[in-house]
């Protein structure tokens, strides 16, 4: 049994980085979808869409590299975990790596980067961090 799937997501991100794999597939979910979208809209990886199979759907990363097949993703942290939730207050959200990098918010307005959230002026539960 998985108790902590977006740790599972990044985890899978992460060890697909490490050795250069451009595709990744993984159990979808709304929560999963809203941090692909992110990654999408921030510039982290090249496209995500979601595969119909047995028995359940799967989502699909296309994961980014630089043209000399340098990493996009260089860090990725889980923050919130099951036994230790991390909440925080927009005005608290600070830019990670001097704004090289992104928090992942999870939002009453849905899943954000730290920049929107900070612009939407919303507060949340801060998923994981990235760099």
């Amino acid at each position: 049994m998985m108790t902590d799937p977006i740790a599972d997501m990044l985890t899978r991100i992460r060890n697909a980085v490490r050795i250069e794999r451009a595709v990744i597939e993984l159990p979808t979910s709304k929560v999963k979808r809203g941090v692909a979208d992110v990654l999408k809209r921030e510039g982290f990886i090249w496209d995500w869409r979601e595969v119909e199979s047995a028995p359940v759907p799967k989502l699909q990363l296309d994961l980014k590299y630089g043209p000399n097949g340098e990493r996009v993703i260089r860090h990725i942290r889980r923050v919130s975990s099951p036994g230790r939730r991390v909440y925080s207050r927009s005005t608290r959200l600070r830019p990670v790596l001097g704004g090289l990098g992104i928090s992942i918010v999870s939002t009453s307005g849905g899943v954000l980067s730290d920049r929107e959230a900070r612009q939407k002026k919303l507060g949340g539960e801060v998923l994981a961090e990235l760099w």
